[in-house]
């Protein structure tokens, strides 16, 4: 009896072993902030080109579907991808960047041209409040947390200009969509490079818990994988 017992118990411990062990799979994958930035890119420039007059209203319906046809999707790529690579800043960034232009294009598209939309502009404002997060999350990327802040203040000054009407907010709105636009492209190729050579190519001023990802072991980096979402018990 007492033999039996003591097989069950070794068996048991035995089991509790083998249920201990879990596997990890870590699939690498490549950076999608330079595919969601320039998406950006496109979406802030042609809109900037409409605020300043640099195209007719009546082709705003064609900036409209460009925006829906290219930013949306690859935002929406790029945000999938943030999330596959436990980046939740560029995951939760670039979702809220694609639900905000890829609102703004289907208003644009729907309205008569050149009218302005306080509806919209409240969206932007809200969207304005949105991005702060991500932004305030990307403390170890500062180059990335430029671009999501400066995206911030360009919904904010757009959301105004809508509200009001008025066509100074609309020159400003559309002046810092071009001063977006740039810090995008930096940030778009930096991290491109970056990620095609292995090695910082162009300064993206990583700082922090980011300061190391190019020059850190294996055991480094994934030292706190048990703590993220998808491998924790509860998100």
């Amino acid at each position: 009896m007492s033999t039996r017992a003591g097989a069950a118990d070794r068996g048991s411990s035995s089991s509790d072993e083998h249920m201990s062990v879990a596997r990890i799979v870590v699939r690498p994958i490549g950076t999608p902030l330079p595919l969601g930035f320039l998406g950006l890119l496109v979406a802030t420039v042609t809109f900037s080109a409409l605020q300043l007059h640099w195209l007719p209203p009546e082709q705003g319906r064609v900036v409209a579907l460009g925006v829906l046809a290219f930013t949306v999707p690859v935002q929406l790529l790029a945000s999938v991808y943030g999330f596959l690579a436990r980046d939740p800043v560029a995951g939760t960034g670039m979702g809220v960047l694609a639900g905000t232009w890829g609102a703004a294009g289907l208003v644009t598209y729907t309205s008569p041209p050149g009218t302005a939309s306080a509806g919209l502009g409240a969206l932007f404002l809200a969207a304005a409040l949105a991005m702060l997060v991500p932004t305030a999350a990307a403390g170890a990327k500062l180059a990335a947390g430029v671009v999501m802040g400066l995206s911030a203040l360009r919904f904010a000054l757009t959301g105004v200009a809508e509200v009001t009407g008025d066509p100074t907010w609309f020159t400003v709105a559309g002046i810092t969509g071009l001063v977006l636009a740039a810090a995008a492209l930096y940030a778009a190729l930096g991290f491109e490079l970056e990620d095609a050579n292995h090695r910082t190519v162009l300064p993206v001023l990583r700082r922090g818990a980011g300061s190391d990802v190019m020059t850190g072991s294996v055991d480094e980096e994934l030292r706190d994988i048990s703590h993220e979402a998808g491998v924790r018990k509860q998100l």
